[in-house]
C-alpha cells in the first residue's frame, strides 16, 4: 500500500486537503502527491511552511509506510498570512485527513531545525518566508536530498523575493536542475544542470514580471486591467 490512502490514491488525498486554507492548486497538488509516492519506504520529506496544513496532507498522503513528514512552521503570531491560532488549525486538519501520525511538527524557523539536522533528505518542499534572504537560507536544504531527488519551491515565480533567490542559488549551482513548474511551482532536482536547465529557467522571467505587474494591479484595485492580463482570481497569481 502507498500512502495513507492506498489505492485511493491523490483524489481522497486532495478531497481531504481542498477544503483547507491555503494557495496550493489542484495541479500543483499532484506534482507534490507523485513525488511523495516515489519517497522510498523510511524515507524523510521536509516541508518549509505549514500554514493550516494544505500541503501537508497532500504529501503525508502520499508516503509509503514508514516514511515521515517533517512540517517547519514557527507560526508567528503576526504573520501576514498567519493568526493565533495556525498551529492548532494545523494538528486539527492533519488529524482529521488521518495522517497525522506521519507528520513530525517542527514549530521552529528553518534555519534553527536545519542547524540540527542530520541525515539525508528525499525531498524538500519550500513555502516558507518569501524574502530573498530568508528562501536563500531555505534553499540550503537541496544540500541534504539525496542524488535524485526533488526540492519543489512555491510561489516560484510570482514574489520578488522568491524568484530573485532562487535565480541566485540555480543559475550558477552545479548540483540543482529545474526540470519545470506548474503554475508557481517549481520543480528542482538534486542533478547536474546542462545550459538548457538554465535557459528554461531564465525563460520563466517574463511571465514572472507579469505577474509582479498583477499583484500591483490587484492592489490598486484595477481588476479589470488584471483580467486582461489573464488574472481572473481576487488573490495573487500562484
Amino acid at each position: 500500500m502507498t500512502g495513507a490512502w492506498g489505492a485511493a490514491g491523490f483524489e481522497a488525498a486532495f478531497a481531504a486537503a481542498g477544503p483547507i486554507p491555503g494557495w496550493l492548486t489542484r495541479g500543483q497538488a499532484r506534482d507534490l502527491y507523485d513525488a511523495g509516492t516515489a519517497v522510498p519506504p523510511g524515507g524523510v520529506v521536509v516541508e518549509i511552511g505549514s500554514h493550516h496544513g494544505r500541503s501537508a496532507v497532500v504529501l503525508a498522503s502520499a508516503l509509503p509506510e514508514g516514511a515521515r513528514l517533517v512540517a517547519v512552521d514557527p507560526f508567528p503570531d503576526d504573520w501576514r498570512y498567519g493568526a493565533a491560532g495556525t498551529e492548532q488549525e494545523f494538528r486539527a486538519h492533519t488529524r482529521r485527513a488521518g495522517v497525522a501520525g506521519a507528520i513530525e511538527l517542527r514549530v521552529a524557523t528553518s534555519a534553527q531545525v536545519r542547524a540540527d539536522w542530520s541525515g539525508r533528505l528525499d525531498l524538500v518542499y519550500v513555502d516558507g518566508k518569501h524574502d530573498f534572504w530568508t528562501v536563500r537560507d531555505d534553499l540550503g536544504w537541496a544540500d541534504l536530498v539525496a542524488p535524485g531527488g526533488s526540492v519543489f519551491v512555491h510561489d516560484a515565480f510570482s514574489s520578488l523575493g522568491v524568484t530573485t533567490a532562487l535565480l541566485r542559488t540555480v543559475l550558477p549551482s552545479r548540483s540543482l536542475r529545474y526540470t519545470g513548474r506548474t503554475g508557481s511551482l517549481a520543480h528542482l532536482r538534486v542533478a547536474p544542470p546542462s545550459w538548457a536547465d538554465r535557459a528554461r529557467l531564465l525563460a520563466q522571467l517574463p511571465w514572472w514580471l507579469r505577474n509582479l505587474v498583477v499583484k500591483v494591479l490587484l492592489r490598486l484595485r484595477l481588476r479589470p486591467l488584471a483580467r486582461a492580463l489573464g488574472h481572473h482570481d481576487a488573490a495573487d497569481p500562484y
